[in-house]
């Protein structure tokens, strides 16, 4: 694809996520700022400006741009805001939550993966961003509590860790049921009672595997 190909895909489908109004300005914004084509192999940046997920490394995908402006956009994003992100994948959320957000913790289970995300990350000069390859189950403690969490892995439940890092009031993002079915994206907000949440949409994502890979 040729820088003017791509800028005019990438024109196309912000045209699209705006028709579809599922995010405010400022998070289309975002996701205009950064291009999706980076976070892909050569092998499939011909997907990078469709409206759908994406194979990367590791047998993971890149979500979709609508479930990522709706996510990003359920965060209810602030500047002065620190946000744990649970699933670092190709980078490509990271990045846009790194547009609006103080500072992204992310977190991912393959070395390849992260190593890669950091690496595209440092290409589009984002420098508010901090990579850790461990299990995503136990968040990272020592930069709690978070503002915002979001999950890009499915769990049958919130892990007990994630809630214990959430700050009172802060908002949790994520998809929720079991492998190979229907999930449910839920944003929940810390109260005294523990979780409320809300259900945003039906998503398949892959699942939250406990442990750091063997492996990549």
């Amino acid at each position: 694809m040729s820088e003017d190909e791509e800028a005019i895909a990438r024109a196309e489908l912000a045209m699209h996520l705006r028709r579809q109004n599922v995010a405010s300005r400022a998070t289309l914004a975002a996701l205009e700022g950064v291009p999706r084509s980076l976070f892909l192999g050569a092998r499939h940046k011909r997907l990078a400006y469709q409206d759908r997920a994406a194979p990367i490394d590791c047998g993971q995908t890149i979500s979709q741009p609508t479930i990522v402006a709706m996510m990003t956009d359920a965060l209810e994003l602030r500047p002065d805001m620190t946000v744990l992100e649970i699933g670092t994948g190709s980078g490509y959320q990271a990045a846009i939550l790194a547009r609006i957000a103080a500072h992204v913790f992310t977190v991912e289970r393959y070395h390849m993966l992260s190593e890669l995300a950091a690496e595209r990350l440092r290409v589009l000069r984002i420098d508010n961003v901090s990579f850790k390859v461990g299990d995503g189950h136990d968040g990272w403690d020592e930069h709690a509590p978070f503002d915002r969490i979001i999950m890009t892995a499915a769990a049958v439940a919130v892990p007990e860790a994630l809630v214990s890092q959430l700050a009172p009031g802060g908002i949790l993002v994520a998809p929720i049921g079991d492998q190979g079915h229907t999930q449910e994206l839920l944003k929940c907000r810390l109260t005294a009672d523990g979780l409320e949440g809300e259900r945003i949409a039906d998503v398949r994502f892959v699942p939250l595997v406990p442990g750091v890979a063997g492996v990549l």
